[in-house]
């Protein structure tokens, strides 16, 4: 390149660069625009001035060499120098930063990051990275002027819990799938990778005494299909399906996730859910059936109007049984080896009782203990895991289910099935974190039925930005924070499983970390785009089902009416009911409409700025009467 054409670039850059508007997600506390930008160029250093900063200056190094080309030197120093990047820090603490905050500052000459612990730098980092236009998301080198709007950044998070859950139970990720997941992640400041282990689909990490854990419980007999309509095992049948992680695999994890500030949260779901381990040890559980094989999917429940189901295949652990928990001793003394998080989740969730009942053991340990019902049995379960896990230097956590029957004493509790039972912990004097299926469930569908594979629930774009995770009346100190779940029954690749998570997590994220009162939907959505942009150079896979029509049908005084929604602020929105493809010629929606008699066809679709941008939806007037909320 010529240097005049160079030159050229680069005004032109610089230019653009003070026009064009600072996105950041998660939203900072405060940030201040200063006149002119940094530029970075192959001279520039990066800088630390402490050895525990070393580890997040290499980390800024190698992502901005890998875009730029440019060598940048990491080095040792005691001050701030120009044309450089220095990470520092601070030998006074700053309060209002805490452990996780951190103070930016970037001016023509250079950039300070500061903060009171090297968690805080790492967050500042990846605010830095954002500042840089998207190409710094590329995966190779692009040639172009590299330039930092001036800002003044001041920022630390609303939540010490900022969470994401992982099924690899129901389907088996690799290790290197795993770390990807982790580095997304961590690029959102979230710091808590809740990994859900073992189901009734899989046992996935490595018990050294327990070996037939991995060797019969982490494989089952291939299927293809529906989830939940696939065939059981026949008899003889070989599992060949699965995986799990060694204990190497995870130490490598953990160090990978400590590496970017993630602490993993491990899930052993005890004692439902536990069919995987049942298969290995038929003796842990009331029937003790030999013939228990891990579920490939196939329905082993009934379900009920009322809420309430039967298991048709015992997948709980016995409470009556000391050698049950002789062997969650063997598990938990092993897994608290691998995982230096302060946390370990026993699940405790969807547990049936009704083999619980009928059991002689069961029955006989209720009257010893002066039980009255047989929920009081998995309170009894719960205190014994709890009394193991403390043994091992651990705290319990698990979902909501372990109110019910006597929570254990210092037990937190995870909230899903609703805020209710997160309340009724946090008014109980125990920690909760928030992660109901009506604001957190990403596995939900995120675009209209006709659209998206199906689930039985929704969960938009919008309504996960609406989350609040504290509420009225509540101690916000109990509230740790919030977490994103995605469940994977029906999902089996990474791609997949990106689409289910961004952008939601994306807006989780700016409700875990921002404050209450900075957030507006109006305002995330120009920032939503920018990160797809990231999203597109790092070869990250993401919905771009928020920008499609939402179709909500109801009924008044027997007239079927319809209302629609662009989901996403200033959208316009084109309908037909003539059979006819829409688009801006045709009816623009401004207030509901009534759906007429007759074999009817609603065609929806949202436009901005005169170009088609949401996709297509096509409902029939008997889906849409089918949809109509009794």
């Amino acid at each position: 390149m010529r240097p005049f054409t160079y030159l050229l670039l680069l005004l032109t850059t610089l230019a653009q660069a003070q026009k064009t508007p600072i996105y950041l997600i998660p939203q900072p506390v405060e940030i201040q625009e200063k006149t002119g930008s940094f530029v970075l160029n192959k001279t520039t250093a990066i800088s630390y001035d402490r050895p525990d900063a070393e580890v997040t200056a290499n980390q800024l190094a190698q992502r901005l060499r890998r875009a730029t080309g440019f060598a940048l030197p990491v080095r040792s120093v005691k001050t701030a120098s120009a044309n450089s990047v220095l990470l520092r820090i601070n030998p006074t603490p700053n309060a209002t930063l805490g452990r996780e905050g951190y103070e930016l500052s970037v001016s023509p000459t250079g950039v300070v990051l500061s903060a009171n612990q090297p968690a805080g730098l790492f967050y500042g980092t990846q605010t830095l990275l954002q500042l840089f236009p998207p190409d710094v998301d590329n995966q190779t080198i692009v040639k172009r002027a590299w330039a930092v709007p001036a800002v003044r950044v001041v920022d630390y998070p609303r939540f010490g819990w900022r969470g994401f859950m992982l099924d690899v139970s129901r389907n088996f990720f690799t290790k290197q799938q795993v770390m990807r997941y982790i580095d997304n992640l961590a690029q959102l400041k979230i710091n808590t990778f809740h990994w859900h282990l073992t189901d009734d689909e899989g046992w996935r990490i490595e018990i050294k005494s327990l070996p037939r854990l991995t060797e019969v419980g982490a494989f089952r007999v291939p299927r293809v299909g529906k989830w939940g309509e696939r065939e059981p095992p026949k008899p003889g049948e070989a599992a060949t399906d699965g995986g799990f992680y060694t204990q190497d695999d995870i130490r490598e994890v953990v160090r990978y996730a400590q590496e970017r500030h993630i602490t993993i949260v491990p899930e052993i779901d005890v004692p439902g859910h536990s069919m995987a381990a049942i298969a290995a040890y038929p003796e842990l559980s009331t029937t003790k059936d030999p013939n228990t094989r891990v579920n490939p999917g196939a329905t082993f429940a009934e379900w009920f109007p009322n809420g309430t189901f039967k298991m048709n295949i015992e997948n709980a652990l016995n409470p009556s049984d000391e050698k049950v928990y002789a062997f969650l001793d063997k598990v938990f003394t092993e897994v608290a080896a691998l995982f230096p998080g302060q946390y370990i989740h026993v699940g405790g969730d969807e547990c049936y009782k009704g083999y619980w009942e009928k059991d002689p053991g069961c029955q006989a340990l209720m009257k010893q203990e002066n039980m009255q019902h047989v929920e009081q049995l998995q309170g009894y379960f719960m205190k014994r895991m709890e009394q193991i896990l403390k043994s091992k230097g651990k705290k319990l956590i698990g979902w909501d289910e372990i109110l019910e029957g006597g929570i254990a004493p210092e037990a937190t509790v995870m909230s899903w099935r609703g805020i209710k039972g997160g309340i009724e912990a946090a008014k109980m004097g125990h920690d909760v974190v928030m992660s109901p299926t009506t604001f957190a469930y990403i596995d939900y569908m995120q675009g209209d039925p006709t659209l998206e594979p199906r689930i039985y629930a929704s969960l938009l774009l919008k309504t996960c930005y609406e989350f609040e995770p504290v509420p009225e009346g509540v101690d916000p100190q109990r509230i740790l924070g919030g977490q994103a779940n995605l469940w994977t029954e029906k999902i089996q690749s990474v791609p997949h499983a990106e689409y289910m998570s961004f952008p939601r997590v994306w807006a989780l994220s700016e409700v875990y970390w921002s404050p209450k009162a900075q957030r507006n939907f109006a305002g995330f959505v120009p920032r939503m785009e920018t990160q797809m942009a990231r999203a597109d150079r790092a070869g990250i896979n993401y919905a771009r089902a928020a920008y499609d029509p939402v179709v909500t049908p109801t009924l008044t005084d027997n007239k079927l009416m319809v209302s629609l929604d662009g989901g996403i602020p200033g959208l316009q929105i084109y309908y037909t009911l003539n059979d006819g493809m829409p688009g801006r010629y045709d009816t623009l929606y401004n207030q509901p409409f009534e759906i007429p008699e007759g074999p009817l066809t609603l065609r929806v679709i949202t436009y901005r700025n005169g170009q088609p941008i949401g996709r297509q939806i096509t409902v029939t007037r008997d889906e849409l009467l089918k949809r109509v909320k009794k």
